[in-house]
């Protein structure tokens, strides 16, 4: 659940949304095969959300940019939250349409 999380820390930090996640799967991927799953998952997610996110500021010059920034932070935000009671309950989540980057 933490590693989902911690996700949010892209809201204070710069890039805390990949190192928060990437810290948690770093530091427990040896003892806990669940929050490896888990931490590489929201690793992934927030990766992605990054790219999806640099794309859509290119398409801000043809003015599609701006409401598909919105919908990407506001689709992080509910996937976030969503993942992080499903692995709270000890079952696996897996995020809708990213890029698996980190195995």
């Amino acid at each position: 659940m933490a590693a989902h999380l911690s996700a949010f820390a892209g809201h204070f930090i710069p890039f805390g949304h990949i190192f928060g996640p990437l810290i948690i799967w770093l530091v427990k991927r040896d003892r806990s095969e669940f929050v490896a799953d888990q931490a590489r998952e929201a690793l992934n997610a927030q990766i992605s959300a990054t790219i999806y996110a640099a794309v859509a500021a290119v398409l801000i010059l043809i003015v599609i940019g701006l409401p598909l920034l919105f919908v990407i932070w506001l689709v992080d935000i509910l996937l976030i939250i969503i993942a992080a009671v499903t692995a709270n309950d000890g079952r696996r989540y897996r995020y809708p349409l990213i890029l698996r980057l980190v195995s």
